[in-house]
């Protein structure tokens, strides 16, 4: 049957190129691949947007709800989406520029604001997303709850925890150390914490410093969770004026003391899923964050 009878769905577009026209209703003039699965494409009324190929639909979906529900809390930039199906996702965008202490300490007052625009429960979903959702190329459940040490060992830690030691790298007894973490989570978390609206991969490579001055946010695993979880992610892998991120942070909420101390905790679920990735190596990491946390 044709594609194009009346009733029928459109066809799904089979170049980014078309994707980019179909969904901004503009003619393509110019693209280059920026990856493998990355193309930036130029309009003809001078704007320039980024087209992803996705493999999984749900990953696509989940990520364009994200970046919605991010720009809906009116806190940090993130690009415009202009459309998703279940092979593109079309968004703006974001011209390179350098990081600056000014754009940091912007970045962190925009960031407490963003996570102080709160979610409905830890582990909500953005509206239009997916429970089963992804954190880069990993399964991510978003699973509701209302206790965010239970919450988060049961749907962040364990389910990553268990899949390292089934592909052997983690050993049983290394892995007793992260258990022996979990049962302790109601002692090491600190005071609660409302459920704050999370970018949820808050590394430095998701982090744009754009040319207007400005930080950009992309490729979110959005969720309601805790908002020390964005912060750890950002020291994880380095962030350019991490510092003064953190001082215009806590010019509009102040974290609650021991907040450092606490680093290591929310850093297991990105170490655990790292190790699975990519090996030993992140394993050893989460073993060292577990053991510094029982201190």
């Amino acid at each position: 049957m044709s594609a194009g009878r009346s009733g029928d769905a459109p066809a799904v577009p089979s170049t980014p190129q078309a994707a980019a026209s179909r969904f901004t209703g503009r003619t393509v003039t110019a693209s280059r691949p920026l990856t493998g699965t990355l193309t930036e494409v130029s309009l003809d009324d001078g704007r320039v947007v980024v087209v992803k190929r996705g493999d999984r639909p749900d990953a696509l979906r989940a990520e364009a709800a994200g970046l919605r529900w991010l720009a809906d809390a009116g806190t940090v930039r993130v690009p415009r989406v202009h459309g998703h199906d279940g092979r593109w996702l079309v968004t703006d965008r974001v011209p390179d520029g350098r990081p600056g202490e000014r754009a940091a300490l912007r970045f962190g007052r925009d960031l407490a604001a963003l996570h102080l625009s709160g979610a409905p429960a830890f582990g909500s979903p953005p509206p239009g997303g997916c429970e089963d959702a992804y954190i880069g190329l990993a399964p991510m459940r978003n699973a509701t709850g209302d206790d965010w040490p239970r919450w988060y060992a049961e749907h962040r830690v364990l389910p990553y925890l268990r899949r390292a030691v089934d592909d052997g790298v983690l050993r049983p007894g290394e892995a007793a150390v992260i258990e022996d973490v979990l049962e302790r989570l109601p002692e090491l978390a600190g005071p609660a914490e409302p459920p704050a609206r999370l970018h949820g991969d808050l590394w430095n490579g998701n982090v744009l410093w754009g040319a207007d001055g400005q930080v950009h946010l992309i490729d979110p695993a959005a969720h309601g969770g805790h908002r020390e979880t964005d912060l750890a992610m950002l020291r994880l892998f380095g962030c350019p004026h991490l510092q003064r991120v953190l001082d215009g942070y806590r010019e509009v909420s102040p974290l609650a003391d021991g907040w450092q101390e606490r680093i290591g905790l929310h850093q297991l679920f990105p170490l655990l899923v790292h190790a699975v990735l990519f090996g030993r190596g992140y394993a050893e990491q989460a073993l060292a964050a577990a053991r510094t946390a029982l201190r």
